[in-house]
């Protein structure tokens, strides 16, 4: 039909500005929000005064922390995805006591705008995983040490909520001898292991190699143990504080780097 096709480029013209406004809006609400794309200073002070390496690329959602201990070469990495799986699943990461309350919780707040995956839009529930079968007297928390013993009034965020939980991903290589890979929870200023994996050969990507037993089915005494080893490479409470912190700075950036990204998509 003739004027059919000048028809839909109107159409798709219209559209396309109506949306190409709504980011431009979205885009312009969320950088009035955010204070600066510099590191905050609590970011930025553990990267300091730590031992770590950064490593964050623009753009992906993985992020590294490395560093040499002795002969081991530490890799430490974690992913902003985190936040969009717990915005998708709150009930993954809410406590069994909340499952079984009968007041409905809140899964959402009202402070982040836009649907950035950052730490005030997700529901901030305490993970059912990590160490479970450490009795809490057994346990080596912050406040517990003496090296920490200033740390232990310190709230997971400035609002006194919560952390989420943040997988990290430990690995351990010594040059011949095989790397271990340790699977842990970083939540309210403690990790919390729950596996450790053995590589002989170091290669990570083995599928046949024997991955361990359940962390919380070993000894508590070991499992005291291990995470004293992971202290001691400073996989600790500092750390389970930083990382959490660090995906929501992150998540909000890159947010800002999507709206932006796909604006300009719309109006090429």
């Amino acid at each position: 039909m003739p004027g059919t096709d000048d028809g839909q480029e109107g159409l798709q013209d219209t559209v396309d500005q109506e949306l190409s406004a709504k980011f431009e809006s979205e885009l312009q609400m969320e950088q009035e929000m955010s204070n600066s794309n510099e590191l905050p200073s609590n970011i930025q002070e553990f990267l300091d005064n730590g031992p770590f390496q950064l490593e964050d690329i623009p753009g992906q959602e993985e992020v590294t922390l490395t560093r040499s201990f002795g002969d081991e070469k530490i890799r430490i990495t974690f992913s902003i995805a985190d936040l969009a799986s717990i915005s998708e699943d709150p009930d993954r990461f809410t406590s069994d006591d909340d499952a079984l309350s009968d007041e409905p919780s809140d899964l959402l707040t009202d402070t982040q705008s836009g649907g950035a995956n950052t730490k005030g839009a997700v529901n901030q529930g305490r993970t059912k995983g990590g160490n479970i079968a450490v009795a809490p007297e057994d346990r080596i928390a912050p406040a517990d040490r003496p090296e920490l013993a200033d740390e232990e009034d310190t709230p997971a965020d400035e609002d006194g909520e919560p952390s989420f939980p943040a997988r990290v991903s430990v690995m351990v290589e010594k040059d011949g001898k095989g790397t271990l890979n340790i699977e842990a929870v970083a939540q309210d200023g403690m990790i919390g292991i729950e596996n450790v994996h053995y590589f002989p050969t170091g290669d990570v990507d083995d599928a046949k190699s024997y991955a361990g037993p359940p962390f919380g089915n070993l000894d508590q005494d070991l499992q005291v143990l291990f995470e004293r080893y992971l202290e001691e490479r400073a996989v600790d409470a500092r750390l389970a504080l930083w990382v959490p912190e660090y995906i929501d700075w992150k998540e909000q950036r890159e947010y800002l780097r999507w709206l932006g990204d796909v604006k300009g998509f719309v109006d090429a």
